[in-house]
């Protein structure tokens, strides 16, 4: 697994970006220089996050998520753990 994470991540299970690998690997954002803990998905080469709004669902029961342009720098919280070769 590389050290940095993937382009586009997503949260949500049915999302074809959804990895749980790197989900468990404790993925951290900073958007636009500030450190977020609500982003549902982003996309670093376009430049995108989508958050969601309050409490609010839309008629599936999803999360109502907006989307919001600007500089995505996506990290590792934890480092990689390492393989042991006994």
């Amino acid at each position: 697994m590389s050290d940095n994470p993937p382009d586009r991540l997503s949260v949500n299970p049915k999302s074809p970006h959804f990895d749980q690998e790197v989900l468990q690997r404790d993925v951290g954002i900073r958007f636009n220089g500030e450190e977020r803990t609500n982003v549902e998905e982003y996309c670093v080469s376009e430049g995108w996050i989508r958050v969601a709004v309050g409490k609010t669902l839309d008629r599936k029961g999803n999360p109502l998520t907006l989307k919001v342009n600007g500089v995505v720098e996506p990290y590792y919280k934890a480092p990689a753990p390492s393989a042991s070769s006994d």
